[in-house]
């Protein structure tokens, strides 16, 4: 017995040293989240902790992914519906791109979380994925959908930077048309930016857990050329999107309080005014929603941003003066986590920031229970 012991903790200490093969330094071995849970568990003293907690987190994917797809999906339906009714008191420009976010966000939802995360998490019972070739395509809609997110972000940033900073231009930017025909070239765009998956990734699924979700050869992985047309995307999503949002917020939260000293300063010496001022009550609650949700991506989007260009960087033998520059394994589940994250948040932003969004979502919500409510009360007004 004592020889079956050690037979069996040396094949698992085999098992562990071989566990990740380097290539997108990610967990290659076919394991199930019962895998997952023994080696999280077990007291096998060659796992590292950074393994740890690689392990830990698959495990809170596996519930973590199935819950946000659960909230996520009628969350981002019910606040379509809800600022399509145009009810939020908010301008009908502001409406098309919170409408464009939100629709993205659940377009993200689907093609991201649903039809990608889980099924890696739950790779056992996917792997019928093997033989379904459309991978490349499903990354091409899969990417495109995330730039469409990232993009109306920036866009709506830019608009609310041109109404409150720039007064000439606001009339003549901030109007439907204008909205319409911006989110139409971000949309274009963003096609056109990721047609070049379907030639760089082939159509098999890898069900693995990394930036390029698709098999890869191994000459596009190596190759600098497809290194330099990668780097192109991750600069242009979201890096880009991560310095003008960071710049506009920059230059609008200075705007606002340059020119809130100088209302203060000119109402100070008026008499007989309220000290209410409302146009600097709408500029602070144009100003809140701007930073809450431009904030919420920067946060949620910097980790994946850190490890995917450091990635590329390692694949193609990069290596500092002082020696290989090493980030965990665990940062890209983590990273997926985060980014998953910030398309069901805009919801709560808004309920948190609008007070009439939240009105709104009251009664959406009450109106499933509308018909049973009246039904008691006629059965109580005619009992008695």
């Amino acid at each position: 017995m004592d020889q079956n012991l050690k037979t069996r903790h040396w094949n698992a200490k085999t098992m562990g040293q071989n566990l990740r093969t380097i290539d997108w330094n990610v967990t290659t071995m076919d394991m199930s989240l019962s895998h997952w849970f023994d080696y999280l568990t077990a007291d096998y003293y060659w796992v590292k902790f950074d393994d740890r907690i690689f392990y830990a987190l698959k495990m809170i994917q596996a519930i973590y992914y199935p819950l946000l797809a659960i909230v996520g999906v009628p969350v981002n339906l019910l606040t379509i519906r809800i600022l399509s009714r145009g009810k939020c008191g908010l301008s009908k420009c502001v409406t098309y791109y919170l409408v464009a976010m939100s629709t993205a966000d659940l377009l993200v939802i689907i093609l991201d979380l649903i039809l990608r995360h889980i099924p890696i998490v739950y790779r056992e019972k996917f792997q019928f994925l093997d033989s379904v070739p459309l991978c490349n395509i499903h990354a091409i809609l899969l990417y495109t959908a995330t730039d469409w997110s990232v993009w109306f972000t920036v866009t709506f940033t830019f608009d609310r930077f041109v109404a409150i900073c720039c007064q000439k231009l606001k009339s003549k930017y901030c109007s439907e048309k204008t909205a319409a025909l911006v989110l139409g070239t971000a949309t274009v765009l963003s096609c056109l930016n990721n047609i070049i998956w379907f030639f760089m990734l082939t159509g098999r699924y890898w069900l693995k857990n990394a930036p390029g979700f698709c098999d890869v050869s191994a000459g596009v992985l190596l190759s600098p050329v497809w290194a330099a047309i990668e780097f192109f995307h991750y600069i242009v999503t979201p890096c880009v999107p991560l310095v003008l949002i960071l710049l506009l917020n920059a230059l609008t939260v200075r705007y606002i309080l340059v020119s809130s000293r100088g209302r203060r300063r000119l109402r100070a010496h008026s008499r007989g005014e309220s000290h209410r001022d409302p146009e600097m009550e709408s500029r602070r609650k144009s100003i809140i929603l701007l930073l809450v949700i431009s904030g919420n991506f920067i946060l949620l989007w910097a980790v994946l941003i850190v490890y995917a260009t450091w990635r590329r960087m390692w694949n193609l033998g990069y290596e500092h003066e002082f020696g290989s520059v090493y980030v965990p394994d665990y940062l890209v589940e983590l990273g997926f986590m985060l980014q998953l994250l910030s398309c069901c948040t805009n919801t709560a932003i808004y309920a948190v920031t609008q007070t009439q969004f939240r009105e709104q979502f009251k009664n959406l919500m009450k109106y499933p229970f509308t018909p049973i409510v009246k039904f008691v009360q006629c059965c109580e007004q005619l009992n008695h």
